[in-house]
């Protein structure tokens, strides 16, 4: 087993228990503690894990469906790295569906400047109130409210959703693995995203370098549905390998 399935192996594990002890994962991939514990301290660096005697427990935040005021002010640099990158991939007069998340607000704010005639359908709410004095048409999905991530959601959404066929649908995620797929926090709104990835001609992924080998709580889209990753920073050669086996363009600085 390599050393990327064996990690995402122990963060399923932790996903399913909350904690892991190093005896028990060393005894079940049949490797030495020692490299167990090198595990666990990687995890511990990107902050899944907390490491504790014997063991690691889940960060609590890794399952958080953070406010979207919260997401807002992470990484903007990053944000804006991968606004640029996606630029010339849009055309004035291109229909977008889009999610909820900061990235893909970042995005359709440097789009609202640089193209025209955009149609934008969404159940974002706030891309609905920041973008209601736009020149560009902002069709709601409308749907029930989730007041913490701002967001419209349900059968109603879904609906207005499967009525548009569009160009391209824009999307971040909670994290992404070569064997669990591209993941979210949220099931209501990975159903959504699924929808709108089933009605565009393409879809694409915006997320930062820190989502790499991540696992969010629920299954959002295969790496089938992706026609390209957008991200900041150059992934491992293992990822652009397996994504160049995926037909996924990846673009980066």
């Amino acid at each position: 087993m390599k050393a990327f399935e064996r990690k995402e192996k122990i963060i399923q594990e932790l996903h399913r228990h909350k904690k892991v002890l190093v005896s028990q994962l060393a005894t079940s991939f049949e490797v030495t503690e020692e490299t167990i514990r090198r595990d666990l301290e990687k995890l511990e660096q990107e902050g899944v894990v907390t490491r504790n005697y014997g063991g690691a427990v889940l960060n609590a935040h890794i399952h958080e469906d953070l406010p979207y005021q919260t997401r807002n002010t992470r990484n903007i640099e990053e944000k804006r790295s991968i606004s640029s990158l996606l630029l010339p991939l849009i055309n004035d007069e291109d229909t977008l569906m889009t999610d909820t998340s900061s990235t893909v607000f970042e995005a359709l704010k440097l789009l609202e400047s640089e193209r025209d005639n955009l149609t934008i359908i969404t159940n974002s709410v706030i891309i609905l109130n920041e973008f209601s004095q736009t020149s560009h048409t902002i069709i709601s999905t409308g749907g029930s409210l989730r007041p913490k991530a701002s967001s419209l959601i349900g059968p109603v959404a879904r609906q207005a959703i499967q009525n548009y066929n569009v160009d391209i649908a824009l999307f971040s995620c909670k994290g992404i693995s070569v064997m669990s797929g591209i993941t979210d926090s949220n099931e209501p709104e990975s159903e959504l995203k699924q929808a709108m990835s089933q009605q565009a001609r393409q879809t694409i992924l915006l997320i930062d370098s820190s989502k790499f080998d991540h696992i969010g709580f629920v299954k959002m889209l295969e790496f089938k549905q992706i026609s390209y990753i957008i991200t900041d920073r150059r992934p491992s050669d293992e990822w652009i390998s397996f994504l160049e086996n995926q037909d996924i363009t990846l673009l980066h600085p």
